[in-house]
């Protein structure tokens, strides 16, 4: 996967920073290559996902983590590809060895607030529990934004969650003056257990996971759209950790097993596009 210059996008472009809650490589991979998401495809580089490992089990400690700039880690070994881990954006702090030249640093404990000391709108569109703001630990997440979005119709519980989660970040992109830099982050919940409706049996598995990622990829094309008719975007697709069907005999994430390490992820540069008059 092409190296970005993060350092050298701020001011110019806007961030679109989306997770796929809970969604596991390898269904990732499989549902790119039965062509079930087209959408996604088109904008992947090369139309496939990158494997990558997450810095955590389970969505609060993964999203604090990429949040403080440590997103997914390259699979390879850092003496391969050393500059492959230069990290996009970090919280300045002394000794780390994955801060490159084109790494965007920021003298604040996350990224969040340190895109909003630059100027940025920061907006969250929540999905899973730990962004409903219905107690201490659910407020901690979407708290770091300038404004934050969660109901009902946006969390797992939801049959048409994706299309609602990608309404309302369109409403919120849109009510954007068109000078104001953006930092749109969306946690996407459909692929988050429970997802059996989408298959239409009455278990989750992998693929009830596939067709709920089928699904989502059907109304992103509207987000993007939005987004890119605004500015350039760097755009960060993926997901925060896996979940275990059964594998080895377990089941469900928060636990240190390959299914839930392994996630799918793709970084990109999406040019801004003209809107006809």
């Amino acid at each position: 996967m092409s190296q970005i210059d993060a350092a050298a996008c701020l001011g110019t472009h806007d961030l679109l920073f989306i997770t796929l809650d809970t969604l596991r490589y390898d269904v990732a991979a499989e549902a790119a290559a039965r062509g079930e998401t087209p959408n996604l495809a088109g904008l992947l580089p090369n139309g496939t996902w990158e494997l990558r490992h997450s810095p955590a089990s389970f969505t609060f400690a993964a999203h604090q983590a990429f949040f403080a700039g440590f997103l997914p880690t390259p699979a390879e070994p850092r003496e391969i590809a050393p500059e492959r881990h230069h990290r996009l954006f970090a919280a300045r702090f002394p000794g780390s060895e994955t801060t490159g030249t084109g790494t965007l640093v920021f003298d604040t404990p996350d990224i969040v607030t340190g895109f909003a000391a630059q100027g940025y709108r920061t907006i969250c569109i929540g999905g899973t529990g730990f962004f409903n703001k219905r107690s201490a630990l659910g407020s901690v997440l979407p708290g770091l934004f300038d404004e934050s979005w969660w109901d009902e119709s946006l969390g797992v519980g939801c049959r048409d969650s994706a299309a609602n989660q990608v309404a309302r970040a369109v409403e919120r992109v849109e009510a954007q003056p068109a000078g104001q830099r953006l930092f749109l982050f969306v946690n996407i919940a459909a692929c988050h257990p429970p997802h059996h409706f989408y298959g239409g049996e009455d278990r989750d598995d992998a693929a009830s996971q596939r067709a709920a990622l089928a699904d989502v990829d059907r109304h992103l094309p509207a987000l993007f759209a939005a987004m890119r008719a605004r500015a350039p975007v760097l755009a960060i697709l993926c997901s925060d950790h896996g979940t275990a069907f059964g594998e080895d005999g377990y089941h469900g994430h928060r636990i240190g097993h390959r299914s839930v390490w392994d996630v799918p992820y793709a970084q990109m540069i999406l040019p801004q596009r003209e809107v006809a008059a």
